[in-house]
């Protein structure tokens, strides 16, 4: 049965002096917890303004749908500039997150989400007396929109498809969570992570990065990379649905967030979805004798995600043919 975890990281962070509870202590370590001994990514920058402002050349507008091609072949994301937001929007943004969190305990608990609901404040839900918690506390937000065609980055252009292909599986209704994150310091970070190694249960995942602290990773080929910090960019990544829908072709990369010791470090991150009541599965054309379909077709996959998630597991398992 899952229960909440009553205390704030926040709060526990105000009072641990040198001592992290047990309960965040990953064992052994963990893969290259070393942070400084981690290399940076590959500097991948699109600038959305060439994909999609017509008044780009045909010549500069193919460069870049190259260049996002090959982010989301080998790197399964890629950083955004130019996409329409602007450096006040965004520190607004920052602005308002930050607030949130320097709010009294007991006005953040006013808005305190419930067990089983992804709504509200709060951190991990428990659900296994083996489970390593994450150093973060959370604000969680639920949208619902509907999706533009500026949504269907290119699926024509990378994958060879007719343009609509992936809004017909996976419909035209996107929700969209915004997930407020607030990493207090750690005194010891080199046993405990912000969050633990996952790849999302999204479509797409949308990422403001706090302006000057480092903390997100990405794997790829078993190494750990470093996401550099670009004050006004937004990191994008595939989500496990999109990884399900182009059938293997378009990879969900497992990232984490490493602790700082001495610095505070906030990002907002916006989860897009389909509606969880609506079967999704790889796209037709995308199977073939050639290449059999890798997923089942899953309705509810948020809920899978967060089981497998507390668990430190990949959630994509539970799905594979």
């Amino acid at each position: 049965m899952s229960e909440r975890q009553e205390t704030p990281v926040q709060e526990i962070a105000k009072s641990c002096k040198n001592e992290v509870p047990e309960r965040f202590i990953h064992k052994n370590g963990y893969p290259q917890a070393q942070v400084d001994f981690v290399p940076l990514m590959d500097n991948i920058v699109v600038d959305f303004s060439l994909l999609f402002d017509h008044s780009s050349s045909p010549e500069s507008h193919h460069l870049e749908l190259a260049k996002l091609q090959s982010a989301l072949s080998q790197w399964g994301c890629f950083q955004a500039t130019n996409h329409g937001l602007s450096s006040t929007f965004l520190d607004e943004v920052r602005e308002v997150t930050k607030k949130f969190f320097d709010l009294p305990l007991e006005e953040k608990q006013k808005y305190s989400r419930v067990i089983d609901d992804y709504d509200g404040y709060g951190n991990d839900t428990i659900v296994s007396e083996n489970q390593t918690l994450d150093w973060t506390d959370r604000l969680y937000l639920t949208v619902h929109l509907k999706i533009s065609s500026s949504c269907n980055i290119g699926h024509r252009s990378l994958l060879h498809l007719d343009e609509n292909c992936f809004l017909k599986e996976h419909g035209e209704t996107v929700n969209m969570a915004g997930r407020f994150n607030y990493y207090p310091p750690c005194p010891t970070p080199q046993s405990v992570l912000g969050i633990k190694p996952h790849a999302d249960g999204t479509t797409l995942t949308m990422l403001l990065q706090d302006k000057e602290v480092e903390g997100l990773q990405v794997l790829k080929d078993e190494q750990w990379f470093r996401v550099p910090v670009i004050p006004d960019a937004l990191f994008i990544n595939v989500g496990d649905l999109l990884e399900i829908m182009s059938n293997g072709i378009l990879k969900s990369p497992v990232h984490r967030v490493v602790t700082n010791q001495d610095r505070e470090r906030m990002s907002v991150a916006v989860f897009c979805f389909s509606d969880p009541n609506r079967e999704v599965g790889p796209v037709a054309e995308l199977i073939s004798d050639e290449k059999p379909q890798m997923y089942k077709r899953v309705q509810h996959y948020q809920d899978i995600f967060f089981q497998y998630y507390q668990l430190g597991q990949r959630p994509l398992d539970a799905v594979r043919i």
